[in-house]
């Protein structure tokens, strides 16, 4: 690495990201690929010592906590060509000047799809046994079974599993179902059928999706066009019994639509994101015996997130030796995107 170019780079995140992403092999081989210097990591961009940074640095390297690169600090920043985003998605920071500047923006999507479909999974297979329910109704019954019989048939064979959402995350869920004996059915406006079909499922329109699916889960960005996606008409076309699970974004869900079908316990769900989140601390969602909720853990944490800073520090390696990104951010895929 002695004879490569090594460019200045800053470390944009949260703490919490930073000790979570950047563990020793993960440093030792930044510092083989970049210059640091103090501070290496920050999540405050309007102090001295960061705009001092800013003003050296070629390179940025973010992750959750990263402030929005607004025009003012990024006057600060005449050298940055490139921004390797440690996470998902990117719209939480990225603005028009930076497309403005044309900055190469990458991210870590790819990477982070994976634990969220290996969460999905096992909320389908879950789903179909009814187990989160289940293990409620085992704390109020304790030595008697007899309730069991109470969910219906507890199996996943011939269920049919709705996808919203051909997506990163949506294309990884239908792979894996393609090992149980189910039938899947996807809706999503800008898939193909040839490449739907070709990973074992059907596309159709959302209303036969809904008529049909024994399991409705969710894999569309957070967009105005999204916002309520699934709504009091939707969740009313579900059939009794249909357990909806969440693992996208809240706001694709209708919070207050879903409280009503869930308190009739005419639906089961599985949330792991909620509008607002978290629920307030008086929502019925906490108390129902068909609802189970998780604090948004189905994203990468842990060891997972170091898949995705070692994601971008393969894309900076590929930028320091001229090869093109795998996972460029274009303003196109930002607008419509997660």
């Amino acid at each position: 690495m002695t004879d490569r170019r090594r460019p200045q780079a800053l470390l944009v995140m949260d703490t919490g990201s930073f000790r979570t992403q950047f563990h020793l092999p993960q440093l030792r081989r930044l510092r083989d690929l970049a210059e640091l210097a103090e501070p290496v990591s920050t999540a405050d961009l309007d102090t001295a010592d960061a705009r001092r940074r800013l003003r050296e640095v070629e390179v940025l390297l973010t992750s959750w906590g990263c402030p929005p690169l607004t025009g003012e600090r990024l006057a600060d920043a005449p050298r940055l060509r490139a921004i390797f985003h440690c996470a998902g998605t990117v719209r939480s920071f990225v603005t028009d000047e930076v497309w403005r500047r044309g900055i190469l923006v990458t991210n870590a999507a790819d990477e982070n799809a994976v634990p969220v479909a290996e969460f999905t999974l096992a909320a389908v297979i879950f789903a179909g046994k009814k187990a989160p329910f289940l293990a409620q109704d085992a704390r109020e019954h304790r030595d008697d079974w007899s309730y069991v019989g109470r969910r219906g048939d507890l199996s996943n064979r011939g269920r049919t599993i709705g996808v919203v959402g051909y997506s990163r995350v949506g294309r990884r869920v239908v792979e894996r179902l393609r090992d149980l004996e189910l039938s899947v059915l996807v809706t999503d406006p800008f898939a193909a059928h040839a490449e739907v079909a070709a990973a074992g499922a059907r596309l159709v329109p959302l209303p036969e999706l809904l008529r049909r699916c024994d399991v409705l889960t969710l894999h569309v960005p957070e967009l105005p066009s999204t916002r309520h996606l699934i709504g009091a008409n939707e969740l009313a076309a579900l059939r009794d019994g249909v357990t909806v699970i969440n693992t996208a974004r809240g706001a694709v869900l209708d919070t207050a639509a879903l409280e009503r079908e869930c308190a009739a316990g005419r639906l089961y769900a599985i949330l792991d994101v909620t509008d607002p989140e978290p629920l307030p601390a008086g929502s019925v969602l906490y108390d129902l015996p068909n609802v189970m909720i998780t604090p948004h853990i189905a994203g990468s944490r842990g060891a997972e997130a170091r898949r995705l800073s070692e994601s971008a520090l393969d894309e900076l390696d590929r930028y320091l030796t001229g090869r093109p990104p795998r996972a460029a951010v274009t303003p196109a895929e930002f607008a419509t995107g997660a």
